[in-house]
């Protein structure tokens, strides 16, 4: 590490030949099981290879192909002249050396130039992702233009609406509450979300524009930037631009910049917290010890284990700093060192004592969080830990909602290694790609010692946030979304180990070697997005389009339905699930319960339809099968 207002990290070190060999036999390992089998196939079919050569395996076939060329590559040495010549140097040279993140009164121009351009490519690709058809028909509707798909993202719709009103909760129904138990609601007497706030609070301003969406395109263009100057921090302005560009173009990262979820609310908390910290590590600096703490802090109240499990690596160092302080300033002493670690808790603190009091007021004591009380009533099966479903089967109660709760498997060694296996190999998956990854990571761990103290701590994240979340049974949407956070550290990594990669190149005269790599990192960027027949004929993003597409076109095609058969005037529609689908839920009303139309949960054999129909005598109700897709009218006996 170096001392304040000094040149940052140089982890740009020499790469020597049997790593690269390894991490291109680690990569060629990758594919060639897939590869190996798909070509078995195609000569098995008759064709021959040719068949081989058509709708590739989007993880695997192209990656095989690059990395085919690469011992051409390396026997490719000396000067390039020309054209060639100028464009491998203009590709490579900032990797050799780090760039001016030092305290100065000078502006970096470039830089601040090149973290708008990285802001603007996620804006665009996560405008790209919403214009995207959910197929099948080819011309099927935008994904950007239908609703929610998930429970979770009308409940932090539910959380916004109550927090535009100045409120942190809204009273049940004063009649028949169970009526509207919606989907991750806390409905004991005070309606709320079961969410923490971050959430809530961010998209609150775009619904009140009535563009929500908008909040979370804007969360990723600046996580996107922070991750630039992040990875600037720790090996100049390249290594931040490859970085901040890889964070943009992730797929994954463009699919979630579309939904309602808590994930990119936390990630700018911390990517935010990620730069700043790097920052105080470097300069000693107060203001960006503040900085960290408030960014650290929003992250904790959007998804607090997510926080936890990203900071764990940098708050065991600054236990350690506190106590020991610096070697190379050995002057530095206690009374130094407590003031800038103060600065950094005096935001987490206050979050703390203002989520003690947002609990109060929801469940009434402070130390009980909405999520505990709704796992407590709803989902006990649910709990965080092995053996969940056991522990949970022991305090089922009456408000159990026994059709989603039975989803939880039981976690046990097994399970949880396999979740693991699966979050991990989805995190590369979504993105970059599983072979440019698995490659940088093998660089990586092979010069890890060599790495600067900083690049260290922020490498360590990824493993500390997949063992926070072990200990759960389910691995998450896409196999990914409990260990999402990861994605930017992950182009991180790809980025310190193009640096390593360029410069050990460039010194031996192969700069061959440097454009097959960027070039292999740009055509998995692109094929992540685009449709390509017949090579592939369906990229990342538009599977996962299709994909979650699925139970959006479900939700819009029940609103049609009401519009269609539900006369202006007010109506309350009763809801009878199918039994057999625990994902699609329509029980979703404004906080207030005023609206038009209200949609209400019936229970066969319990909702007591005359009941109803006297409570709610001003409205013309309806019941609709879920199952059938029938509407029809429900009229007093």
């Amino acid at each position: 590490m170096t001392n304040a207002g000094e040149e940052p990290d140089r982890a740009l070190h020499v790469c020597p030949g049997w790593l690269q060999v390894l991490a291109w036999g680690g990569a060629v390992a990758v594919c060639l099981p897939l590869e190996g089998q798909r070509l078995k196939l195609s000569l098995e079919s008759g064709v021959g290879p040719v068949l081989w050569l058509t709708d590739w395996n989007i993880d695997t076939t192209l990656p095989l192909i690059l990395l085919l060329f690469a011992p051409l590559c390396r026997l490719m040495r000396g000067r390039w002249r020309g054209p060639a010549g100028r464009m491998a140097t203009w590709l490579a040279r900032g990797f050799t050396s780090a760039q001016g993140a030092t305290r100065t009164r000078r502006i970096d121009v470039i830089a601040w130039g090149l973290s708008g351009v990285v802001g603007m490519t996620s804006l665009g690709v996560s405008a790209w992702v919403a214009s995207r058809p959910v197929t099948p028909p080819a011309d099927g509707p935008a994904f950007g233009s239908l609703p929610p798909a998930y429970h979770d993202e009308y409940s932090y719709l539910f959380q916004a609406r109550t927090f535009l009103a100045g409120r942190t909760w809204y009273p049940s129904h004063a009649e028949i509450p169970e009526l509207f138990q919606q989907m991750h609601v806390l409905n004991e007497g005070r309606m709320a979300s079961r969410y923490f706030p971050a959430t809530g609070l961010w998209i609150a301003p775009f619904l009140a524009a009535d563009q929500p969406h908008i909040g979370h395109w804007i969360a990723g263009a600046l996580t996107a930037v922070f991750i630039f100057w992040s990875a600037r921090e720790l090996a100049g302005n390249n290594a931040g631009f490859l970085a901040g560009s890889l964070t943009a173009l992730s797929p994954g990262m463009g699919i979630f910049s579309n939904l309602l979820l808590a994930h990119h609310p936390t990630l700018l908390g911390l990517s935010a917290f990620l730069f700043c910290f790097l920052r105080m590590m470097r300069t000693r600096s107060r203001r960006a010890a503040l900085c960290s703490g408030i960014a650290l802090a929003f992250a904790m109240l959007a998804r607090p284990m997510t926080a936890a499990g990203f900071g764990l690596p940098f708050g065991l160092w600054l236990f350690w700093w506190l106590l020991r302080g610096d070697r190379d300033q050995p002057t530095v002493g206690l009374r130094n060192r407590i003031p800038l670690v103060v600065t950094l808790a005096i935001p987490l603190a206050i979050a703390l004592v203002g989520l003690f009091f947002l609990n109060r007021s929801i469940t009434g004591d402070g130390l009980t969080t909405p999520y505990e009380r709704y796992l407590d009533l709803h989902t006990p099966r649910h709990v965080y830990g092995f053996n969940n479903v056991v522990r949970g089967e022991q305090r089922l109660g009456p408000h159990v909602i026994e059709k989603y709760d039975r989803w939880a498997e039981n976690l046990t060694p097994a399970l949880a290694a396999r979740n693991v296996r699966n979050r991990f190999v989805a995190s590369l998956r979504w993105t970059l790609g599983i072979v440019p990854i698995t490659a940088s990571l093998i660089v990586l761990a092979g010069r890890f010692t060599s790495l600067s103290l900083r690049a260290r701590l922020t490498l360590l994240t990824i493993v500390s946030l997949h063992l926070a979340h072990v200990p759960y049974w389910y691995d998450g949407i896409l196999h990914w979304h409990y260990v999402f956070e990861t994605g930017p550290i992950l182009a991180i990594a790809v980025a310190l180990a193009t640096g390593l990669l360029v410069s050990t190149w460039m010194q031996e005269q192969r700069r061959a070697l440097a454009v097959w790599w960027l070039s292999l990192l740009a055509a998995i960027a692109v094929m992540n997005l685009v449709d390509c027949e017949p090579l592939w004929s369906t990229s990342r993003v538009s599977t996962a389009v299709n994909n979650t597409g699925f139970s959006r076109r479900r939700y819009a095609e029940f609103r049609r339905l009401i519009e269609q058969r539900v006369p202006e005037g007010p109506a309350l529609i009763l809801i009878e699930h199918d039994p057999y689908d625990r994902h699609i839920d329509y029980v979703t009303n404004e906080p207030t319960l005023h609206g038009n139309v209200l949609f209400g949960r019936y229970r066969s054999g319990t909702t007591d339809l005359d009941r109803v129909l006297r409570t709610f005598s001003n409205r013309t109700c309806y019941l609709f099968h879920a199952a059938s897709g029938r509407i029809e009218e429900l009229a007093a006996h």
